[in-house]
């Protein structure tokens, strides 16, 4: 039987200054019916994993017991039980309004918040060491595309579209910048990068100190309005291109700009034909996870399976998939807090069994913060699986000038 919530001092001011943050909200919405802790997956794996309790203690003003709750923070913010709850009370809002009024969050986030204002990104690279790391990339695509005079974009004006980026993918996965920059070549796009504010990232997402999250995500719309830049394009991360669709939406007053997913703009390349994929380059059987934020929260599912349906041979997807698909466990920040670790491999367990179901030898997985999960409980659980972003295996499938110019003496020999 679980344990009553105990009740030490009431505090009905609460209830207001959290709706205060969410522009009004009515927490008379909640029925207490019980649906988000069914539709949470790791109710019954985490304790004191009870949507259901958390918002009761937010309505009923239990401020004292709140500041200790590990809800607050072991929640990963990814709206599953707001999916179940038949008045659409949003809880991971409500998570996310209550930690703003936290004055310290754990682990590296507030770091990570603080470096990002500092130096215009998440991981702290100095503008010294992005030049270099892009200069360093044109030379390897050069090599690669067999093309001397391949130059990588920064600052053009009047560009289609800004690319927003991770800053992990120039300080630790730069060849995984070098796979986008190279389909970004192969479908002629016509793009740019600001050498000044690139990383699209915003950790704010998570710890909800909205003054914080504004500074971290304006300079980059500053810069697609200076460079005239069409649109936002943003890498595969789901919270990056959660928080830059949210800064636009609620914070941005200059003149809109809208956001889209590299997983859409890669659908729109294949459908127009500027994208030529041979998908027998990719023979194995592929699953897709479905990350939270790009998924659920902003309504994306369709652009990458159609991008999948593609690339590959032998596209299984999961079950559930799409809105109802499964958390991976490492949202709301959980990847940045080191002591999670061992609560992440026990909450990665249903996505495991997910993986398993499909037979799958390759994981596609749209999120720089996702694939990190993912790859740790490939190892905690000796899958024995490859997790690969979408970015990836287009690679892989992209139809070369050797592949068009054996096609082509193999129709003179016939």
């Amino acid at each position: 039987m679980a344990e009553p919530i105990r009740v030490k001092s009431l505090d009905p001011t609460l209830r207001d200054e959290v709706a205060g943050l969410l522009k009004g909200y009515d927490f008379s919405n909640c029925l207490s019916c019980g649906m988000c802790t069914a539709g949470c997956v790791y109710s019954n794996l985490i304790e004191d994993q009870d949507p259901r309790k958390f918002i009761r203690k937010v309505a009923l003003g239990m401020r004292e017991e709140l500041t200790s709750d590990p809800f607050v923070w072991n929640c990963n913010m990814c709206e599953r039980c707001t999916v179940e709850c038949p008045m659409g009370v949003n809880i991971a809002a409500i998570t996310r309004a209550f930690r703003g009024k936290t004055p310290m969050p754990p682990g590296h986030l507030q770091i990570i918040a603080d470096d990002h204002m500092r130096t215009g990104n998440q991981m702290a690279v100095e503008q010294l060491d992005f030049d270099e790391t892009l200069e360093w990339l044109e030379e390897e695509l050069q090599a690669e595309l067999n093309d001397p005079t391949y130059k990588v974009p920064l600052d053009k004006p009047d560009a289609d579209f800004i690319f927003g980026f991770n800053a992990r993918e120039v300080k630790h996965y730069p060849h995984e910048l070098q796979t986008i920059l190279h389909v970004f070549h192969a479908a002629k796009a016509n793009y740019t990068i600001s050498s000044k504010r690139w990383d699209a990232t915003n950790i704010c997402l998570f710890t909800g100190k909205n003054d914080e999250f504004q500074e971290i995500s304006r300079p980059l719309f500053e810069e697609a309005e200076r460079l005239n830049a069409k649109e936002i394009v943003v890498t595969e991360c789901g919270h990056a291109f959660r928080s830059t669709r949210m800064f636009a939406r609620t914070f941005w007053k200059g003149k809109p700009i809208p956001v889209r997913h590299i997983v859409e703009k890669y659908a729109e390349w294949i459908k127009d034909g500027s994208l030529k994929l041979d998908k027998t380059k990719n023979p194995l059987p592929v699953t897709l996870h479905d990350p939270c934020n790009t998924v659920r929260k902003e309504g994306v599912m369709e652009p990458q399976r159609y991008v999948l349906r593609n690339t590959v041979m032998d596209f299984r997807d999961m079950n559930p998939e799409g809105k109802y698909n499964i958390c991976c466990g490492a949202g709301g920040g959980a990847l940045a807090v080191a002591a999670t670790k061992g609560q992440r491999m026990i909450k990665a367990k249903p996505k495991v069994d997910q993986l398993v179901a499909t037979g799958a030898k390759i994981g596609c997985i749209p999120c720089h913060n996702c694939i990190d999960q993912f790859n740790d409980m490939n190892k905690f659980y000796k899958l024995g699986m490859k997790m690969h972003h979408l970015s990836t295996l287009i690679e892989n499938a992209l139809v070369t000038d050797e592949d068009l110019e054996n096609e082509a003496g193999t129709e003179e020999t016939v």
